[in-house]
């Protein structure tokens, strides 16, 4: 959605709010029928323009099920503002008319306490199964999953297969119809078909004869990533997920791996931007969580940049003999910091679409290699050339043109290969920061530099 979009949105929701309000105080059993043509995402912006006080009252005046819909488009905080603030019947009569996979997501949302209220009080088997969705870690496949799904045995035919299919579209509670799975005696998914194939298909023939047998799923432990990665590669819009004897548990559509995506690109920018992840949106953190999450590698970068420092009062004699070097000191740190940066977001994001993997760090450092030399050697040229124009010393200038070439190619190396060894290590390879690729670079790049013009100016 543009920001343009999102705009009309608010006005609309700006708009409306008011007259639904008065409808409340006038006549709240309208509200539903003069509502019912909109989409639960805009009811839910009309609802987030009204006061706090007066949204649990507009949805009270929603069925129970429209209602539910609403709630799941809500703003987060909001949300869980209004089930902590209801009596637990209440909660409970939203909650349960949610899907599996929501119902889960929103109790985790909650205080522990109101939570476990929420859930001992839902009916059997929708506790049963959100107990069940809430064992796996909400960033895997487990997490993501939705248990609503349909599954045939291979042993029916077509008219017996789509019998089950209609019976669990008119319960209402099948969210994934997009695919029907074949199961075999076990459990274990050895088809899928379309809902369009099983409709067109002979009354006699057996769905394990229309059923397509390569069929690509995922184990419940698999991380969102990997979840994204095999939609997009597959072109899939459901991918099934199996425990670990392979029995097909639950299901997950492509709306929750588009949200999963968000996610995981939201927290991937923010850590190369040396921030650690907000677990909410900018403005509904907290003004000192955000401060927290910020000056951790503040810190840890500042102590490295005071590295620099070091550096230079090591080599005060040469400045002090040379003065027309330190002209040139913020050019060539940026460089370096410059070309790093950039080996580390393509590699970081290689990483995450799987076109590369560890196996692969001698062919990515032999072609960084080559890109750090032929990237040093352009801004090197340009460098020297600006050296001579200032009126410089040849020889100062092929310093300064050297020791671009020098660290373009180290910083080309150090923020493709940094990447790697964080994978190697099982941490997130975006915490290789464009920020401190560049403090580490920073220091090499003086480092380079002065020993330079030591050689070549003979320097002490």
């Amino acid at each position: 959605m543009t920001p343009s979009q999102r705009n009309q949105d608010s006005e609309l929701a700006a708009l409306l709010a008011p007259d639904i309000l008065v409808m409340l105080e006038e006549s709240p059993g309208d509200v539903a029928a003069e509502t019912e043509e909109l989409h639960p995402k805009d009811l839910a912006d009309v609802a987030e323009a009204m006061p706090t006080d007066r949204v649990a009252e507009f949805l009270r005046a929603l069925p129970a099920a429209r209602a539910a819909d609403v709630l799941e488009y809500l703003d987060e905080e909001l949300r869980s503002e209004l089930l902590e603030a209801m009596s637990t019947e209440q909660a409970v009569a939203l909650v349960s008319e949610m899907t599996p996979d929501d119902r889960a997501d929103i109790l985790e949302e909650l205080e522990e306490e109101t939570a476990d209220e929420i859930l001992q009080d839902l009916p059997e088997a929708e506790r049963q199964e959100t107990e069940r969705l809430l064992q796996y870690d909400a960033d895997s496949a487990g997490g993501l999953m939705t248990t609503e799904f349909v599954s045939v045995s291979q042993d029916l035919t077509s008219e017996q297969a789509l019998v089950l299919v209609r019976v669990a579209a008119r319960s209402g509670r099948k969210e994934a119809m997009h695919a029907i799975y074949v199961t075999d005696d076990r459990g274990s998914v050895v088809g899928v078909m379309s809902l369009r194939e099983l409709v067109a298909a002979a009354e006699d023939s057996k769905v394990a004869d229309l059923a397509w047998t390569e069929v690509v799923k995922v184990p419940a432990t698999a991380d969102r990533a990997e979840v994204a990665r095999i939609t997009s590669e597959y072109d899939l819009v459901a991918v099934p997920v199996v425990d670990a004897f392979d029995r097909i548990i639950g299901v997950i559509t492509v709306d929750d791996v588009i949200d999963a995506i968000v996610e995981e690109q939201t927290e991937d920018v923010q850590k190369l931007g040396a921030v650690q992840p907000l677990e909410e949106p900018y403005f509904s953190a907290g003004f000192w969580s955000v401060a927290r999450k910020r000056v951790g590698w503040l810190v840890v970068l500042f102590i490295g940049e005071m590295f620099t420092g070091t550096v230079m009062r090591s080599y005060e004699e040469t400045l002090a003999e040379a003065l027309a070097l330190t002209l040139f000191i913020p050019l060539i740190i940026s460089s370096g910091g410059n070309s790093g940066a950039q080996s580390s977001a393509l590699i970081t994001r290689a990483l995450a679409v799987g076109d590369v993997s560890i196996r692969d760090a001698m062919r990515v450092l032999l072609r960084e290699l080559g890109q750090g030399v032929v990237l040093g050697t352009c801004l090197g040229t340009i460098g020297l050339l600006r050296a001579l124009m200032w009126g410089n010393t040849p020889t100062l200038s092929i310093v300064v043109g050297l020791t671009l070439v020098a660290v373009v190619l180290v910083g080309s190396v150090v923020g493709a290969m940094l990447p790697l060894v964080f994978k190697r290590l099982g941490f997130d390879p975006a915490i290789a920061s464009s920020p401190f690729v560049a403090s580490l670079v920073d220091v090499t790049g003086l480092v380079v530099y002065f020993n330079i013009a030591r050689q070549l100016l003979h320097l002490r």
